[in-house]
């Protein structure tokens, strides 16, 4: 596999900087996806602060996203999710990582649609399985048959994780190559839209 010119990967990153005047990034799509090493990659190559939605609610809320979903439950905890991410939307120049299922909420993902560049990083089953079955963080997955859950929630999301305006692959490769596909393809997203 040949590596990508550094120059020219640095020229295609300040050509996209550059189109997105301002507009936040905003990566969406399931859990073990790689949004927030992606997101990390992608706002170095932008010279932009990430976040992490997840990171940030933990903060507002001071306890760990399992205590939430535990203590307060999901809509709780999605209610919280939405006031985060209408906040940290606020911020220019922003890449945010999301939760997986804060695109799946209707106000959550108008706000993404009306403030931001929304990027799906889509991923194969098994690899999802095998990344989220590393921590045992993912309130959703604990169940007795995760691989069953995870499927489902594929079977839900997927369709409106598709409403993102650009789908990038996740796949088993370095996470700077999948920023990389990103910052080509959120580039000719934005190109087909100043036609």
């Amino acid at each position: 596999m040949t590596r990508p010119d550094p120059a020219l990967r640095k020229a295609r990153a300040e050509d996209l900087a550059e189109r997105l005047a301002g507009r936040p990034l905003v990566l969406v799509g399931m859990m073990g996806a790689g949004k927030t090493t992606v997101g990390r990659r992608l706002a170095a190559r932008l010279n932009r602060p990430f976040l992490d939605s997840d990171e940030e609610i933990e903060k507002a809320a001071q306890m760990s996203i399992p205590e939430i979903f535990e203590q307060r439950g999901e809509p709780e905890f999605r209610a919280g999710e939405t006031r985060v991410i209408a906040r940290v939307l606020k911020t220019q120049n922003v890449v945010l990582a999301t939760g997986g299922g804060a695109f799946v909420h209707p106000e959550t993902r108008a706000l993404v649609k009306d403030e931001a560049i929304s990027v799906w990083l889509k991923a194969e089953i098994d690899i999802l399985f095998e990344r989220v079955s590393r921590r045992s963080n993912r309130p959703l997955l604990k169940t007795a048959n995760p691989r069953a859950t995870l499927q489902k929630l594929i079977d839900d999301r997927y369709p409106i994780y598709a409403e993102a305006d650009v789908t990038v692959l996740s796949r088993d490769v370095p996470q700077d190559a999948v920023a990389a596909d990103v910052v080509d393809a959120v580039l000719a997203f934005l190109k087909q839209q100043d036609k």
